[in-house]
């Protein structure tokens, strides 16, 4: 049983580096494609604030813990299966550019998993729908909303300015607003991965395993506490990830979407980045990807409809519908695969 603990462990570190890989996007696609900052620069300092805001809290991580399945009723099988799941899908949304939520992978992954080792009702699915299918919902609205009024606000203020010190301005600010959406995307999706793995954990003592294990390894205080080993490995690797970046889906993000200016850049990060904090502060496990795609409509939006490139975002709002129910469906498969394992 230790043995695939670790092997689980190492699993999710995986993933969270590969979540690091797959979503460097979101932080740092509008700031290279304004030519604000070179890929190579923007990615080591979306790493470094990667790591920053996952070492920020943990109620995110929490709510992977113990909101969606009973420890009781998990194996680390279960774990594993969930986290294979989640990876593969990542790797072909990656494989083809299309920026989906590793966020819903993963819980998609669970659900799958969950249920193919113990039934439907195993499956916490009212939480799913509260801390998932409504925040898809409610998230990317409020990042369009708000990232659409943010940018008329801004229009508004800068009317009278010369348009190069505009210009020169709002790049300056985007470096600000880069990096507080790397701190954003770090404080939620870094916490899926602590979460999960802290899952693992309380899966291994509910079946009394664990005699013998350091105390300090295990979650602590309360039952879904996170240990502190499991908060710095998961903020180091999803921030070497970043560091790693992943080309195609900045271009989508940054070129195919809306072709932005550095002034639209700023609005669309800081909006995002609002949103994702807020969602990380009350422990919701929202797609840090859906929210800057959204933002990026809404200021392309502010100016004309016509500017967003509503076929290639079809294309995107398709991968979210699509990512919750095929990651549970491979997930469900590879738990098949997997039973009898540990």
């Amino acid at each position: 049983m230790l043995s695939l603990l670790i092997a689980v462990i190492v699993t999710a570190v995986v993933f969270d580096f590969i979540n690091g890989f797959h979503d460097a996007a979101n932080a740092i696609a509008t700031v290279v494609s304004t030519g604000v900052l070179p890929i190579r620069t923007a990615v080591f300092i979306a790493g470094i604030f990667n790591f920053v805001g996952a070492v920020t809290g943990t109620a995110v991580a929490k709510t992977i813990a113990s909101g969606f399945a009973d420890p009781a009723v998990v194996s680390q099988t279960v774990v594993l299966a969930a986290l294979i799941g989640a990876i593969i899908w990542n790797l072909i949304t990656w494989w083809y550019g299309i920026p989906s939520s590793s966020s819903h992978a993963l819980v998609g992954g669970l659900a799958g998993a969950v249920t193919a080792h113990a039934g439907l009702h195993a499956f916490r699915w009212v939480a799913l729908v509260e801390k998932v299918i409504v925040p898809l919902v409610v998230s990317p609205t409020l990042g369009f909303l708000i990232a659409f009024f943010v940018m008329i606000a801004l229009l508004w203020i800068v009317r009278r300015m010369r348009p190069d010190f505009v210009h020169k301005g709002s790049r300056r600010l985007q470096l600000v607003s880069a990096c507080l959406m790397a701190l954003s995307h770090g404080s939620n999706d870094a916490q899926k991965s602590m979460g999960i793995i802290t899952l693992a954990l309380l899966a291994f003592m509910a079946k009394g395993h664990h005699t013998g294990i350091p105390e300090w390894v295990l979650p602590h205080g309360k039952a879904n506490e996170v240990p502190y080993w499991v908060i710095l490995v998961c903020a180091a690797a999803i921030a070497l990830g970043t560091m790693a970046g992943g080309k195609k889906i900045i271009k989508t993000m940054g070129t195919k979407i809306i072709r932005i200016s550095p002034l639209q850049g700023f609005a669309a990060e800081t909006s995002g980045a609002l949103t994702i904090l807020t969602a990380s502060h009350l422990g919701v496990p929202v797609s840090t990807t859906h929210c800057i795609n959204a933002c990026i409509m809404g200021v392309g939006a502010s100016k004309r409809v016509s500017a967003v490139r509503w076929g290639v975002a079809g294309n995107i709002v398709i991968a979210w519908i699509l990512t919750l129910p095929l990651s549970a469906a491979i997930s469900f498969v590879t738990m098949v695969l997997l039973r009898g394992v540990g």
